[in-house]
């Protein structure tokens, strides 16, 4: 079969016009967003890693609602991390490098509240799975465990998942999953780096135009082309070279329908977000974001930062406090390293765009 042929069935499964998907994206997608996507065609995604499963119901209560009588295919993405172990030693040595931040911005230590961070997925996620029967689950940092996976396969959900090299394509590959996302080092947020011993080694992280050709060549399954595409020429290109499907996040963030923060839009909007890195600093994983005071002061990967994803905690005062003054400086500013498709128009008539060379 040509990629034209699997793109088109890749779509027909799962009743798209277009074989685009809206990127979950913690902290700037949700159901607003997903619903625009939806309506134009493409895969609507929930970003699941922050949600508690009763919000993950209401929302996609929300979109069927909303688009009664017409397919409403979602997909409802989790990380696949386990909570790390107390470690007070590494904890108290990362408060004590951001001290000078907390004197300079007059913030407590007191004011860390300390908490998961991000939502693994669990029984209780896959409690809602189940109940939800969503078109497709998809994971960052490789699988959960065989019991719950089972649990999504019987829920009649497509299982995707993220790969970073060809070795964990084939890995999802051999474990069963349905499609495999080859997300290439351009793109924005966490990696979803899970088979190396080593999450932080950042070498063996490849451009998406060099990682797709490879994973279609090396699986059997479909694969999602994810990092860098911004534009419908782009999508032509990236279909051209294997991909079923493209996702894409980076060029929403300015719609209206994302969430988005002002200062983040700010940011996306200016010259500082040519300057995107690879950073450990907001939460513990590399994940790539426009370059800001942080990470130019701390350097944009360090062994001071906690596992994943408990380093956000101690941040999290700095950013309440520099954001209230309009400033970015210890804000998660993710976004990918090409940010010309990114405009401040309504998902749907972006989505038009991207799919206009199709």
């Amino acid at each position: 079969m040509n990629s034209a042929a699997v793109s088109r069935d890749f779509a027909r499964r799962l009743e798209l016009a277009v074989p685009l998907v809206q990127a979950p994206m913690v902290g700037c997608g949700g159901t607003a967003l997903a619903s625009a996507a939806i309506g134009a065609g493409a895969l609507g995604s929930l970003p699941g890693a922050a949600m508690a499963p009763a919000a993950l119901r209401d929302a996609v209560a929300a979109l069927r609602a909303e688009h009664a009588g017409k397919p409403v295919p979602v997909n409802l993405n989790f990380f696949c991390h386990v909570p790390p172990a107390a470690d007070p030693a590494r904890e108290a040595a990362w408060r004590e490098a951001l001290r000078p931040f907390y004197d300079e911005l007059g913030v407590s230590p007191s004011a860390i509240a300390n908490g998961p961070g991000r939502l693994p997925f669990d029984d209780d996620v896959a409690d809602a799975v189940e109940a939800l029967r969503p078109e497709v689950v998809s994971f960052h940092f490789g699988l959960p465990p065989a019991p719950l996976l089972a649990r999504v396969r019987r829920s009649g959900a497509q299982v995707w998942s993220s790969a970073t090299t060809v070795a964990e394509a084939q890995w999802l590959e051999a474990q069963g999953v349905d499609a495999v996302i080859a997300q290439g080092a351009e793109a924005g947020g966490h990696r979803g780096v899970f088979l190396q011993a080593d999450a932080s080694d950042i070498t063996t992280q490849v451009g998406t135009m060099a990682l797709l050709p490879q994973v279609a060549a090396a699986v059997r399954v479909p694969v999602i082309a994810a990092g860098g595409i911004a534009d419908a020429a782009g999508v032509a290109a990236a279909m051209r070279l294997g991909a079923a499907a493209v996702q894409l996040g980076t060029a929403f963030l300015l719609c209206p329908e994302a969430t988005t923060s002002a200062v983040h839009r700010a940011a996306l909007q200016s010259q500082a977000a040519r300057h995107t890195a690879l950073t450990n600093l907001f939460t513990g994983r590399p994940a790539r974001g426009i370059v800001n005071r942080l990470m130019r002061e701390l350097g944009a990967m360090s062994a001071l930062a906690p596992s994943f994803p408990t380093a956000v905690n101690a941040l999290a005062p700095l950013r309440a406090a520099a954001e209230k003054a309009g400033l970015g400086d210890f804000s998660s500013l993710w976004a990918g390293q090409n940010v010309s498709g990114c405009k401040a128009i309504p998902a749907a008539q972006l989505i038009a765009e991207l799919a206009a060379g199709l």
